[in-house]
């Protein structure tokens, strides 16, 4: 009887938890499987937009023209956030409506700039608007 509770005993102190163990970490492991699958995947999709030459340079193009345009137009950015669609939002404030316009005018014409969204309110000065603006590449 007494080799009977040994044996039992060390089924269960020794064996029960080592099999639980090795079977969490089984588990464990397929998870692990499965998200290196999806980590390739998505490694794979970002060599091929880099050898595409891919959206996210035509949206540093896309931040760069912005910049220079705006510095050549005397419009101050006062937010400048590129989104996942490839597009820009431009935010100014207290601009001048006159150039504010011709610079998304030049954009348009010039540069092939799509203007996606434009939306104005009043300044508290005559002339200026605060203006959030949505910039995409055109086609």
């Amino acid at each position: 009887m007494g080799l009977a509770v040994i044996a039992w005993a060390g089924w269960m102190l020794l064996w029960m938890p080592l099999r639980d163990a090795r079977n969490e970490m089984a588990l464990r492991n397929d998870a692990t499987a499965v998200v290196l699958q999806r980590v390739d995947a998505m490694v794979s999709e970002i060599l091929a937009l880099r050898a595409d030459g891919g959206a996210t340079g035509q949206r540093g193009n896309l931040v760069s023209l912005i910049n220079r345009s705006t510095a050549a137009a005397g419009l101050a950015v006062s937010r400048l956030q590129p989104n996942s669609r490839g597009e820009v939002q431009v935010r100014f404030e207290a601009a001048a409506f006159d150039d504010l316009f011709a610079w998304l005018h030049r954009l348009e014409s010039e540069e092939g700039i799509l203007v996606a969204e434009v939306a104005i309110s009043r300044a508290g000065t005559p002339g200026r608007v605060n203006a959030t603006v949505r910039l995409g590449q055109g086609a």
